[in-house]
């Protein structure tokens, strides 16, 4: 009997991972994708009216915290991997799981079918080569991703459209190249701010970082040179943070972080909230003078800036990096579909249709990566499609959703969510088990980083490589950076040879 037909929307990170999940439960997925090319936001190009990174962007998480979890990066990938080594990894995925022939490159619309309150089926019409086709599909997985539709709030900015140098969305940066020898003001402490202001003051001649509530900021690099997320994220972690008051569970974050830089002296204290931000060069920029942190615009001249503490700086170029919004222009305008809140049950279902045959894939940002929370919600979308899994009644969802309201304002920490979608598809680990007959393993899930393969041990979609995976992944992380051999002398260094070269050093300084 042939599975049922999916319908995948976007072929980012997130519809990649969904199409391999359907091929593994026996569904039968296709996906349509607007662009003519894999890989969504992490797709770098020149020019074109889609978003998608800047030719220098990193992760912000490692390999082994981001991989598909029965797809671990190659040992000699490094940690943090630029874009372009994203997208290698991308096309290796697609090509040992045989996606490709599962992708369609063309525009879509998505409609209920006629009788959908009975068979939970929708009606998808597509453009391809001028010729429209139309088709019916037993569940949607919506991947089209976070950073669709660029805020560009100009209305809290008098004067903007009086300015008469060059305002642009971050997401129109490309490369610094033009932006040489040019005063240039960034609005937004994001990431996507705090990654242009640091690039950008290597070739202008002066750079702005303004906002209005500050920011915390995190390294990659983290204790004894370990990628942050292997570090921070683990059970042991997580299960301290339930048992630790929150304030001071913050107090240590915020002495942590001032250890490494007084966040007030550098005018980034976060005033009201525990935003935090990748930055790792950013405080040698503002030392350096390079980047200015400055409060919020009041407003702007046709040649500078306006600061709420009355300052005023000449600038060129203004860039805001004032983030995204949903836009999903291809559903029907239907509350039940998508309500203006956006508000899923376990940020997937939307609660009131009376089928569910809708999910949203990869719509939740938590402080963690983006490809195992997507596929791990793609592992549930999928066996809730087939009947395997039951969703609560609407009053139900309603109530869940309610009790994490605050969850949208908050962030959602990413072992517990994790933990949370895996035990809706029994695939948690079961850490009393693995004391009992695997220690060695169990240490590892517990103390070590909380790696995607750990929802491969048990459960559908078991993987047999899941527990080598985890217990190599120390040796992944490490390899990478041992790209020098270290000769070490057999013979203890002559404490005389030691002042010699300390001397030259000096000297040299």
């Amino acid at each position: 009997m042939p599975g049922k037909r999916i319908m995948v929307i976007g072929a980012g990170v997130s519809g990649l991972g969904a199409i391999k999940i359907c091929l593994e439960e026996g569904l039968e997925p296709t996906c349509f994708e607007e662009s003519n090319d894999i890989g969504g936001l992490w797709r770098y190009e020149t020019e074109g009216g889609r978003p998608s990174v800047y030719k220098s962007v990193i992760s912000n998480t490692s390999k082994e915290m981001t991989a598909y979890s029965d797809y671990p990066f190659p040992d000699h990938f490094p940690n943090y991997l630029h874009n372009s080594k994203i997208m290698e990894y991308l096309r290796m995925y697609v090509k040992h799981f045989h996606i490709l022939k599962h992708i369609r490159f063309l525009v879509c619309s998505v409609r209920k079918h006629s009788d959908f309150s009975f068979t939970g089926q929708w009606d998808v019409v597509v453009q391809a080569e001028g010729k429209q086709e139309s088709y019916v599909f037993d569940g949607i997985m919506v991947c089209s991703g976070l950073f669709t539709n660029p805020i560009m709030p100009l209305q809290e900015f008098p004067g903007i459209t009086r300015f008469k140098g060059q305002y642009i969305h971050s997401w129109e940066y490309k490369s610094p190249e033009k932006f040489q020898g040019k005063k240039i003001i960034v609005i937004g402490i994001g990431n996507s701010g705090v990654d242009l202001a640091i690039e950008l003051s290597h070739v202008a001649a002066q750079v702005f970082l303004s906002t209005r509530r500050g920011a915390w900021i995190w390294n990659r690099v983290w204790d004894n040179g370990m990628p942050l997320d292997t570090v921070l994220f683990t059970r042991f972690n997580s299960l301290l943070n339930k048992i630790c008051p929150a304030f001071l569970t913050n107090r240590w974050a915020e002495n942590k972080l001032n250890a490494h830089f007084n966040h007030d002296i550098y005018g980034l204290l976060p005033q009201h909230s525990h935003q935090a931000t990748f930055g790792d060069d950013l405080p040698n920029r503002i030392i350096s003078g390079r980047v200015l942190m400055k409060p919020n615009v009041t407003k702007f001249t046709e040649t500078s800036a306006i600061f709420e503490d009355g300052t005023e700086e000449n600038v060129d170029v203004v860039i805001f990096a004032t983030g995204y919004t949903y836009s999903f222009p291809f559903l029907e305008n239907n509350s039940t579909v998508l309500d203006i809140q956006h508000s899923m049950y376990k940020f997937v279902f939307p609660p009131a249709l009376e089928k569910p045959t809708l999910a949203f894939i990869g719509i939740l940002q938590p402080v963690g990566a983006t490809i195992p929370t997507s596929e791990l919600q793609s592992r549930w979308a999928a066996r809730v499609f087939k009947g395997l899994n039951k969703l609560p009644s609407v009053n139900g969802m309603m109530a869940h959703i309610r009790k994490k309201k605050t969850e949208f304002e908050k962030t959602v920490q990413y072992v517990d969510y994790m933990d949370e979608i895996a035990s809706e598809i029994a695939v948690k680990p079961n850490l009393f088990s693995l004391f009992l007959w695997d220690p060695k393993l169990a240490l590892e899930i517990f103390l070590g980083p909380c790696t995607p393969y750990q929802y491969r041990l048990q459960g559908p979609g078991k993987w047999a490589g899941a527990r080598e995976a985890i217990l190599t992944q120390r040796e992944r992380i490490i390899k990478p950076l041992r790209t020098r051999t270290l000769i070490r002398d057999q013979l203890p260094i002559s404490p005389n040879l030691l002042l010699y070269e300390l001397g030259n050093s000096l000297f040299l300084m």
